[in-house]
């Protein structure tokens, strides 16, 4: 399955300078397509025909923009399905929570968006005065691989429903079901150059989207090491700038909580999408007493949790995002063990049913270590440490 080429100014067109990449099946590690990875003058391109088409995007009426938005609804309901599996191709996420979740919340982006726009006011009058909303421009938009098309979607609704234009960089790791939705977007009838999608990596595509000057906003989710360089290269062009940066989600639960339900919910929300969430309450605090119950329930989710195949309907967890991925749960793992944690649940190595895959391995083990025996704070660091991100 090849994806080589970038859809700017309404058309599938060739790259500036031919540059593959393959993208791995991480259940399978085998490749299973190939895209393009951009450069500066595809971005150039792109941002171009998008400040063209934005002299008359930005002045189509809301009626207009309602009806291309409903188009796309409607094109992202038939190919749901499509879209759903594709994302558990590329990036692992198992088929039901990809149909369930990532391609539906996705969906509901647009939904919601349609929604807003048909009664959204934009004048108002303010005393003797007219307040006006305008659309910013053309938006930039750098988009993650754990929830490829929820974020690419969470940017692109409002962006055209509110008449601004879009050049559209998706993470080089999953990008084949935003390549689809470039397909429903076409086939929706938005006129050509009101989005525009380039395949490409961040130092080279990324930076060329965050300092290009007729860029006017650039959005970006992603590493807070990434986030730094967008906003300073965005700075030499003033333009506005969004960004969803790394974190760490503390959990804590208090002494008059249901302790065996919470922790439960906690490491369940912790291995929802592979682990690979930015909002994952990884960082378990509970009452000292409450110590080594809260282990057991947190053994107990784990074991509730089944791991295979993410095609198979049944799978509630499939492997991690690439072999980098993996690597760094690994030594998470390992560095939580070394550093005197208790793992109750996993642990490092390849899952015994698979031979393949980026998986973190699911059985259990009971091991304690001396240093953290008498741990004075009832930290969970390592209750269900296998996806600790």
């Amino acid at each position: 399955m090849d994806k080589l080429k970038f859809y700017i100014d309404g058309a599938w067109v060739d790259p500036a300078v031919p540059s593959k990449l393959g993208i791995v099946n991480p259940a399978t590690e085998e490749t299973f397509a190939q895209i393009s990875l951009g450069s500066r003058q595809d971005v150039d391109r792109a941002a171009k025909a998008a400040r063209r088409a934005f002299a008359t995007c930005s002045e189509a009426s809301v009626e207009e923009r309602l009806a291309y938005l409903r188009k796309i609804i409607e094109g992202f309901r038939a190919r749901l399905p499509e879209l759903a599996r594709m994302m558990t191709l590329e990036m692992g996420a198992p088929i039901t929570f990809a149909t369930e979740r990532q391609a539906t919340v996705a969906l509901f982006h647009f939904e919601e968006a349609a929604r807003v726009l048909a009664h959204y006011q934009f004048e108002e009058p303010m005393g003797d005065e007219i307040l006006r909303r305008e659309p910013i421009g053309v938006c930039g938009l750098i988009t993650p691989w754990n929830w490829p098309l929820n974020q690419v979607a969470s940017k692109v609704a409002p962006a055209l429903a509110t008449g601004c234009t879009v050049v559209l960089k998706p993470s080089e790791i999953a990008p084949l079901s935003s390549m689809l939705f470039a397909e429903i977007v076409h086939d929706s009838g938005l006129p050509a150059g009101v989005f525009n999608l380039v395949n490409g990596d961040g130092p080279t595509v990324g930076e060329a989207i965050a300092a290009h000057p007729e860029i006017d906003m650039v959005s970006f989710t992603g590493s807070t090491t990434a986030g730094i360089r967008v906003a300073k290269l965005a700075a030499d062009t003033v333009k506005r700038v969004a960004q969803e940066l790394g974190g760490k989600s503390a959990n804590i639960i208090l002494a008059d909580a249901d302790l065996n339900a919470a922790v439960t919910q906690g490491v369940h929300a912790c291995y929802t999408n592979g682990g690979q969430n930015c909002q994952s309450p990884t960082r378990m605090l509970i009452p000292r007493a409450q110590r080594d119950a809260a282990f057991e329930a947190a053994r107990k989710a784990v074991d509730s949790i089944r791991l295979g195949d993410p095609l198979d309907p049944a799978s509630t967890m499939g492997p991690m995002v690439s072999q980098a991925q993996f690597g760094k749960i690994q030594d998470l793992i390992q560095s939580g063990v070394d550093e005197g944690a208790t793992l109750v649940a996993g642990g490092t190595g390849r899952p015994t049913n698979v031979n393949r895959g980026y998986y973190v391995r699911p059985d259990r083990v009971r091991r304690r270590h001396a240093k953290h025996a008498d741990c004075p704070r009832g930290d969970l660091r390592a209750g269900a440490v296998d996806h600790q991100l």
